[in-house]
């Protein structure tokens, strides 16, 4: 039992972390066009003068909410702990990380950061140690409406981008692109993860139970 819990600790701390890595990389490819979900908290904070990680802290707070009535249980601990580690990671990512100049060098950093965004996605939901707000709400739309993975999250990623636009938030080809692309890598994502999982530790991961 103890070796799973720590396997299940790993894979949620390094998908957070891999996940945080790999929204900063977009941030820092603006000219390209960020996701749909920073397209908010990037207004929000040009506009309140907040970092970007804090807009994602409160945003998240304020979905869970919604997402704990819709429910009717209380979040995992997991919940809050992605959602305030990963505002965290983004800051200091965004703060060390140098800026990239270019159209070609901030295509190169777009097509990691949304590589690494999925996998990273895939990675700490397969620790099923409660996922973030976000990530909630889209195994809830997966398991009421039936869809896959790729379909929630795809969906969400258009509706979230149409509201941020008409914020004002930065919208360009990589918004489109993250909204149709990231959640069919979310989905193998999951499934190479949940291989990996059983691989290291001869249990599946349960992540739908």
């Amino acid at each position: 039992m103890n070796k799973l819990i720590y396997w299940r600790s790993a894979f949620f701390l390094l998908g957070i972390i891999v996940l945080s890595f790999g929204i900063t990389l977009t941030i820092k490819a603006k000219l390209i066009g960020v996701g749909s979900w920073d397209v908010l908290h990037i207004g929000l904070s040009e506009t309140a003068g907040l970092t970007i990680g804090s807009w994602s802290i409160i945003v998240g707070l304020l979905i869970l909410a919604v997402d704990s009535a819709v429910m009717k249980r209380f979040p995992k601990m997991g919940t809050f702990l992605d959602m305030f580690l990963a505002g965290i990671f983004i800051d200091v990512f965004n703060s060390v990380l140098p800026s990239v100049d270019g159209f070609f060098p901030q295509l190169i950093a777009f097509c990691f950061g949304l590589f690494f965004l999925g996998f990273g996605s895939g990675m700490y939901i397969v620790a099923n140690l409660g996922v973030g707000p976000r990530d909630t709400l889209m195994l809830l739309v997966t398991h009421k409406l039936g869809w896959s993975v790729g379909r929630a999250r795809t969906t969400m990623e258009i509706t979230v981008a149409v509201l941020g636009f008409f914020l004002g938030g930065p919208i360009g080809i990589g918004t489109v692109i993250m909204s149709f692309g990231l959640g069919p890598i979310v989905q193998w994502a999951l499934i190479m993860n949940e291989k990996l999982f059983y691989l290291v530790t001869g249990t599946e991961s349960s992540v739908y139970n």
